[in-house]
């Protein structure tokens, strides 16, 4: 029973959990509050991935046979992206509120989860130490340049705000590459090779997939929330049923874009751009198709410079 209790705190950390969350809050609740969460949650994917590449550091599983993989793991160990991810969803949403018990409850989801992923043997206490470090830097930096950095993008015309959304992404895919090019002559441990067959992985080369998937996912989040923003939001409100019908809608345009990056396969041109079409999707093609279905209503035509609105995420 402990086990089980330990992969659903795990799960709570996982992208499979905060993805779908903050879309579901996206299309029918606050657009603008899971737009915020999501981007500094997509900023964090892109330098937890970095990390983990300059770190290279191994699980603990891997090097301790005294210890069970009760996951099959073969992303390297540091920091903790579980671990990382919980710091900035739970606390970024512990911020909208100054009731202590939901600062108490975030503490203790946050908590929970770097606990899991010792328990389950994927990550030592050092590893979820900085993956909780790196999470608190990433917030924090995020919150303080919110103010600033939301007014001069918006300002920008919507070719420019495009254009910065792949430069930006571009700068992660960069630094990505440097990471995977310092390990050209790396190769695999045997024993860690040997750990990750016995708990049902394999090893595989260093490549540049992740962080390509990850910058790429940022890529579309900033296009299409400045997209979304010129074309003057939608009201994430209205009767309950026209809330979840947004959900299938949503989801099945998202199954479709990846059934498309599983036929293209496992490289990193196709996996940068599947999950930027992703984040497009997500941020502004589902919302587009919401209206046009009659599932949701455009609170203002846009008005003023592409992009005014994007402004009021900071609020």
């Amino acid at each position: 029973m402990l086990t089980a209790f330990m992969h659903v705190m795990s799960y709570l950390g996982s992208a499979g959990f905060t993805i779908p969350l903050l879309a579901a809050v996206y299309w029918c609740v606050d657009p603008r509050l899971a737009a915020r969460g999501t981007v500094i949650l997509a900023f964090g994917s892109v330098i937890n991935t970095v990390l983990k590449l300059v770190f290279h550091a191994p699980r603990p599983y891997w090097t301790d046979p005294g210890i069970t993989g009760r996951e099959s793991r073969t992303s390297f160990g540091m920091p903790s992206g579980h671990s990382q991810n919980a710091v900035i969803l739970w606390g970024f949403f512990a911020t909208r509120t100054r009731r202590w018990l939901l600062w108490a409850g975030a503490v203790i989801a946050v908590v929970l989860i770097g606990v899991s992923r010792v328990y389950l043997g994927v990550h030592s206490t050092g590893q979820v130490l900085a993956g909780w470090a790196v999470g608190l830097v990433v917030l924090v930096a995020a919150l303080g340049l919110e103010p600033l950095l939301v007014p001069w993008w918006t300002r920008r015309p919507l070719a420019v705000q495009l254009a910065l959304a792949l430069a930006v992404s571009l700068a992660g895919v960069g630094a990505g590459w440097a990471a995977v090019h310092s390990l050209h002559a790396w190769q695999w441990p045997d024993a860690w090779a040997r750990a990750i067959v016995a708990a049902g992985g394999r090893t595989r080369p260093i490549t540049m997939n992740e962080v390509a998937a990850a910058s790429g996912g940022l890529c579309g989040l900033l296009a299409g929330l400045s997209l979304m923003s010129a074309r003057g939001w939608f009201d994430a409100g209205g009767e309950p049923w026209r809330r979840l019908a947004r959900l299938p809608v949503g989801v099945a345009g998202a199954l479709a874009l990846s059934a498309l990056g599983y036929l293209l396969g496992v490289h990193p041109v196709p996996a940068f751009a599947v999950q930027m079409l992703l984040g497009l999707w997500a941020t502004a093609g589902a919302p587009e198709a919401f209206v046009r279905l009659g599932l949701a209503r455009r609170p203002a035509p846009a008005v003023g410079r592409p992009g005014d609105g994007l402004a009021e995420l900071r609020q």
